[in-house]
């Protein structure tokens, strides 16, 4: 009967499709070579909702059109074809996708979530609600290691879903929050569906990165603050952990020390360590636990002494240092399409005083050696950068230079060498420096003040599954939003990194190299293949001049830029029932993308819209995949209502994060200004 239902839906929604066209041509007073491109376009959605495999119809479709557009001249359509395949394989972009899908089908298969799920769990025991905030706090970190949302929504549905039953959880609650988490992939970096959407839109995916790293933080904080307040006001729906569940077992030697000594980690350590009530732990096991006991404070520490040196550092060095970023050209558009990376040979903007190329500001008193694109004041001599007045005694330095500038070497006519200069001395040290300092040994003498043995245990697990990943993620991600590597670059490293840390937790057998280079190569020929059927499908489409007939009916409605965003938003939302993103983003964004210019939309702004708008498409009944992929490993009295009820509150949280990026775009924008701009 459900399957009746959805097939009599997938039919009226292409009936209503094939009328609205049908209405347009009737309509219209002369049926031109535009019609033909909308009616490719109604064609296309039907044949992909029929099953027909996407990247082939798209290929075939548009052949055939531009096969009519060129008035049956096979030879131009086929050099259209050759032409726009090759324009799509040399676009760099798409080297980092099979990479970034390699490393999440390593941590995948490492089995790495099972004990990530498992160390997060136990640490927010305490926390209404601590089995659906784990579970969405796993699959914010596996999402980002990994940005596959069936592989994350199948996985935490076999591990957390059984789970939160046993421990009473309400069905739809539970159901919720995974399929929820596990869509969280679609916007949260290393997202392929930035990568793809940068690459179709012209926009650079660095930049795209940058802007979505806020915008996911805030909508998984927005569903873990959503379950904590259900747990907290409906118990019943998510009941706390019982004692013997936020139990762990411990090490016999701890457990001895524990009930020797005292439960306290650090003071029973210590004690174990001075004198006989060590009960029989050996001396190097007491060490071994005392160095992790001691690690927050280390790292408390190292935080401490680099905040010191930054925030008493002499102005000098850090006004010649911003002087030297802002020469870097902080733009990354590129008016000629794909990926837009910083000017340079092809990867990001290099750091600072990297490269010659870069012209320095007046003032800022840092000359680049000669022969390079710096000009030279009149009269300087050969050998140095140095402008000489005839008849000078000493070295000079260039007008403007100021007491910033840096002393040159003197030249061989030089008497004396000048004095040095003085040693630049320290800032006061701030009083919001002290108050952070304060605050944070506060807070570390609280959490040595609450450690124990059992916390020590979990804060043992959590350096063994989650800081690892967390460690990766970061590598990754910091390497491509403060412009250390490419996309690609960094992706190459991630994909390392999961070699690595597959090994460290020795689940690197050959059965699970074999299955990610199986599953990367049919994902990333997935993809490649739709880049192909979408640049000659986009080809036909503004060969026909459809897309000259959309932007014409757009602004003859004399929409304002709020108006227009609510429209395409819209589109695009219906669009994500029956179709996937990547048909969504291949086919339909080269129609909106041209759009935005006469609205004055940013194509990074828009692109976060469509990031957060799919990712609500993607838990919208009737044709909502996150709860397909539950479904299928569901216990069998969950029945796919409860899934979709379930999926509705965090639906409506979805459409409350659009509202509130579109309210304050900041919240995406803010990080690549301060980055790139």
């Amino acid at each position: 009967m459900k399957l009746r239902k959805e097939l009599w839906f997938g039919f009226s929604l292409m009936g209503l499709i094939l009328l609205g066209i049908a209405i347009v041509l009737l309509s219209a007073e002369k049926v031109t070579s535009g019609h033909l491109g909308l009616l490719m376009l109604a064609l296309i959605v039907v044949a992909i909702m029929l099953g027909f495999p996407t990247a082939f119809t798209l290929m075939g479709m548009g052949m055939i059109f531009t096969f009519l557009a060129y008035e049956r001249d096979w030879h131009k359509t086929l050099d259209l074809m050759v032409q726009s395949a090759f324009k799509v394989m040399s676009n760099d972009v798409l080297i980092s996708i099979p990479l970034f899908v390699f490393m999440g089908y390593l941590v995948e298969r490492a089995n790495l979530i099972e004990k990530l799920f498992r160390s997060l769990h136990l640490a927010m025991a305490r926390v209404p609600g601590s089995l659906a905030v784990a579970t969405l706090f796993t699959c914010a970190v596996f999402a980002t290691a990994t940005g596959i949302v069936g592989a994350v929504v199948t996985l935490m549905g076999l591990l957390a879903f059984p789970q939160m039953l046993k421990s009473g959880y309400d069905v739809k609650l539970s159901a919720g929050a995974i399929t929820a988490g596990g869509c969280l992939g679609i916007l949260i970096p290393p997202s392929v569906m930035l990568i793809v959407y940068g690459a179709t839109a012209g926009v650079s995916v660095v930049q795209l990165y940058a802007g979505a790293f806020f915008p996911g933080l805030m909508l998984a904080g927005l569903y873990i603050v959503y379950v904590i307040l259900v747990a907290t006001f409906l118990p019943k729906l998510a009941p706390p952990l019982s004692a013997e569940a936020r139990r762990v077992a411990l090490p016999a030697a701890l457990q001895r020390l524990a009930d020797t000594v005292s439960e306290r980690a650090l003071p029973a350590l210590v004690q174990g360590l001075k004198g006989p009530k060590n009960a029989d732990v050996p001396a190097g096991f007491l060490v071994k636990q005392l160095g992790i006991a001691l690690l927050p404070a280390a790292l408390f520490a190292v935080v401490a002494f680099g905040a010191y040196r930054i925030v008493t550092s002499p102005p000098d060095a850090p006004l010649q240092g911003a002087d030297q970023r802002s020469s870097t050209p902080g733009a990354l558009a590129d008016p000629g399409g794909g990926v837009k990376e910083p000017p340079g040979a092809g990867g990001l903007a290099e750091p600072p005083g990297a490269g010659s190329s870069l012209s320095e500001p007046p003032g800022s008193g840092v000359k680049e050696p000669p022969g390079t694109d710096v000009k030279e004041p009149p009269g300087a001599a050969p050998a140095s950068g140095l402008a000489e007045p005839p008849g000078a005694g000493g070295v000079k330095e260039p007008p403007g230079a100021g007491s910033a500038g840096v002393q040159e070497p003197p030249s061989p006519t030089t008497a004396a060498p000048p004095a040095a200069a003085p040693a630049a001395e320290r800032l006061p040290v701030p009083g919001g420096y002290w108050i952070g300092l304060a605050v944070g040994a506060i807070a570390l003498v609280a959490f040595y003040a609450v450690l124990t043995f059992q916390r020590l245990e979990i804060f043992k697990q959590l350096l063994t599954s989650f800081f690892p990943l967390v460690v990766l993620i970061l590598s990754v991600l910091g390497s491509i939003v403060f412009g250390l590597a490419t996309p690609t670059e960094a992706a190459a490293v991630g994909a390392f990194g999961g070699f690595v840390l597959a090994a460290a937790y020795r689940q690197l057998t050959l059965d699970v190299v074999k299955e990610s280079v199986f599953l990367t190569a049919k994902t990333s020929a997935m993809v490649c293949w739709l880049f192909v059927g979408s640049a000659i499908f986009s080809a036909a489409f503004a060969l026909l001049g459809g897309q000259e007939l959309v932007e014409k009916w757009v602004l003859s409605m004399n929409l304002t830029k709020t108006q227009f965003l609510l429209l395409s938003q819209f589109i695009i939302f219906i669009l994500g029932w029956p179709l996937e993103w990547t048909e969504i983003i291949v086919i339909f964004m080269p129609i909106f993308i041209p759009l935005l210019d006469n609205f004055g939309v940013d194509p990074l702004f828009f692109g976060l819209l469509v990031a957060l708008n799919l990712q609500t498409a993607f838990l919208s009944p009737p044709v909502a995949m996150a709860a397909f992929y539950l479904k299928g490993v569901s216990p069998p009295h969950v029945t796919l209502n409860q899934i979709f009820a379930g999926m509705m509150p965090f639906m409506g949280i979805q459409v409350i994060a659009i509202a509130l990026l579109y309210l304050w775009p900041q919240i995406g924008l803010w990080l690549p200004q301060v980055l790139y701009k």
